[in-house]
């Protein structure tokens, strides 16, 4: 492993060997102990896009819930599932079913196409015509705003999805799905989440599907894969610190490289970023 292999498995924390029930209540009591710490948090708000990373959060937010009810005698506490379709989801089957598996404490849907469809006119009446692209990071800044105004209305903090096999190739939008108050699947890849629901008993469908971002209209259920140019396997190998082809290794730390910005907060003058 070289030194740039060394670093980023560092920083995105993925251990080679895990035990799926220990990593389950590593996340349930981190969550837990933000509310412990905010106590004016009542809970936490997700959106659930019918893909394993939110149905592997939205589970352990509604485990960490009926523990904090159990626990504290506070009925208040509360788990939202949010469906955040752009006018009729393919995979809306999908999104049902990890509902069903999370049975949270409460469910909404917000149709974001009148909102993302207004912010493009507006747009283009100003001469600003969004590509499909950048039109599908509309869309997941849309869906993360709805989550912060539902969670301001019900004393809530939103839920990230990210998981360190996202983090590296930057595979999420800036300010979009990648804002979020805590992210409590950060250090695990693709393969160790998909251990994570299986031990959890989640629906295989669940865990076995592709994983699709889904954000693009000319390219619906596009393949995360195809769009990286890399497979999850080849990442998550990378990231245990295994020996991956040159092509692979290439591919994934040009994307890390990439995506350093979207991995800070906003910088300052005294950032170590201008050293």
């Amino acid at each position: 492993m070289d030194a740039l292999q060394k670093r980023i498995v560092e920083e995105m924390k993925v251990q080679p060997v895990i035990d799926p029930k220990e990593e389950i209540r590593k996340s349930v009591n981190f969550l837990k102990s933000y509310l412990k710490k905010y106590t004016f948090m009542k809970g936490f708000v997700l959106g659930i896009s019918g893909g394993q990373d939110s149905c592997l959060t939205g589970k352990l937010a509604q485990i960490a819930i009926n523990e904090m009810k159990e626990e504290t005698g506070d009925e208040d506490y509360k788990f939202i599932a949010v469906r955040l379709p752009y006018g009729v989801q393919k995979d809306a089957d999908d999104v049902e079913l990890s509902i069903q598996f999370i049975q949270p404490d409460k469910d909404i849907t917000v149709n974001i196409k009148p909102a993302v469809d207004a912010s493009e006119a507006s747009l283009k009446e100003a001469g600003i015509i969004l590509s499909d692209f950048a039109k599908g990071n509309e869309k997941a800044r849309e869906r993360m705003k709805v989550q912060y105004s539902i969670a301001a209305m019900e004393n809530c903090a939103v839920l990230g999805t990210d998981h360190s096999a996202e983090n590296v190739t930057g595979f999420y939008t800036k300010y979009g799905d990648g804002g979020a108050d805590l992210v409590p699947i950060f250090r695990l890849n693709k393969r160790q989440g998909k251990m994570l629901l299986k031990e959890l008993g989640a629906p295989e469908r669940l865990y076995l599907k592709t994983p699709t971002a889904d954000l693009e209209d000319d390219r619906p259920q596009l393949a995360d894969e195809v769009a990286l140019g890399v497979t999850y396997n080849e990442i998550d190998d990378y990231l245990e610190g295994k020996e991956v082809s040159p092509e692979a290794k290439e591919k994934i730390e040009s994307w890390y490289l990439k995506a350093q910005h979207k991995r800070h907060m906003p910088i300052t003058i005294f950032d170590d970023f201008w050293k």
